[in-house]
């Protein structure tokens, strides 16, 4: 399973190395109730074949006729179309769109196959990449350097033209190849996380399943460490085994990650917590443990309980999110005068 990006993508290469047109859509702002956010892709063909979606549906039709009319490859049409839709009252209700909602799309009609392909080699092997695309004239740069996607939002937009990220914004490390690690990791995957998984022990190793997430056979304390964990990384312990887990857990809580999770009973959380103690971890440090670790949802088979820690995950990554906004609201404040009397 894959990100959004990275299937579009998949797609839209396919399509080109066929012989077909077809545009790359993203979506720039977004204003309201929006279903999709900005760094969104669809891809949609000259033969009316679509991937992905800007708007949960509501403009790709229009897009389509457009596109199957090849109106985007038109004499004098640009390199890259900029759209606004839901404008007004009439445009929302004609496009189906959310009271007060609207959205900004560009949408590119002749881009270089190159970057894309130079993009998905990355992705293949967990890295993520910037795009910068300049609107006038359609030229396209990749930046490689993991160090750029420091503090970066999935897009930034400005005058001249946009930045997104493709691939994997995020960060999970799993201790333990379990069943419930073989469940998480494709759901994290397609929630944009590379995701590696930690399990010293071989005989869970060589059962695992997929070709698609690194494994590593370290100690989980040294693993923890090796991966520098910082504001986009979650580690989740889940190996059943205390041992492994509590390695992991002493040196995770430690870090900036903005999310730690261990499994486990309500009766064996709180176990836990009082042998982190004796590691020196201080109480700020353990209250960040979510133990039991996933969303309170009746969850029992490993599967349901992927899927209630990748819900907390999401849940935890959109407070995080919108702490940051507010930070930086707030240092955007100016600052107060002085009053002297």
């Amino acid at each position: 399973m894959h990100s959004n990006d990275h299937s579009v993508l998949t797609q839209a290469l396919a399509w080109r190395e066929a012989g077909q047109r077809c545009v790359l859509i993203t979506v720039r702002q977004t204003y309201g109730a929006s279903p999709r956010p900005p760094g969104a892709m669809a891809a949609i063909s000259e033969q009316g074949q679509i991937v992905g979606s800007v708007s949960g549906g509501c403009v790709e039709d229009d897009l389509l006729e457009e596109v199957r009319a090849g109106a985007f490859w038109a004499p004098g049409a640009p390199a890259v179309a900029l759209r606004e839709y839901g404008r007004d009252a009439a445009e929302r209700s004609r496009y189906r769109l959310p009271c007060g909602h609207s959205l900004k799309l560009a949408i590119e009609t002749h881009w270089p196959t190159a970057p894309v392909a130079q993009a998905l080699a990355a992705m293949a092997a967990h890295r993520p990449v910037l795009r910068r695309l300049r609107y006038d004239t359609g030229t396209v740069t990749l930046s490689l350097a993991p160090d750029a996607l420091a503090g970066h939002p999935a897009l930034r937009e400005d005058a001249e033209g946009l930045t997104v990220v493709w691939g994997p914004r995020l960060r999970l490390l799993l201790i333990g190849a379990s069943e419930v690690a073989r469940y998480l990791a494709p759901i994290a995957q397609a929630l944009g996380y590379a995701v590696t998984v930690c399990d010293p022990r071989e005989e869970y190793r060589l059962s695992w399943p997929s070709s698609d997430v690194e494994l590593t056979v370290g100690m989980p304390d040294d693993v923890v460490q090796a991966f520098a964990c910082d504001a986009r990384t979650a580690v989740v312990t889940v190996s059943h085994d205390p041992k492994l887990d509590d390695l992991a857990l002493m040196e995770a809580l430690r870090t900036p990650a903005f999310y730690v999770g261990a499994l486990g009973s309500q009766a064996n959380s709180r176990l836990r917590r009082d042998r982190l103690r004796l590691f020196d971890l201080s109480e700020p440090q353990l209250d960040r443990l979510h133990a039991p670790v996933g969303l309170a949802i009746g969850s029992r088979t490993p599967a349901e309980i992927a899927v209630s820690i990748a819900a907390e995950l999401v849940a935890a990554q959109r407070a995080q999110e919108q702490a940051d906004l507010v930070g930086r609201a707030a240092q955007a404040q100016p600052a107060p005068l002085a009053c002297h009397v």
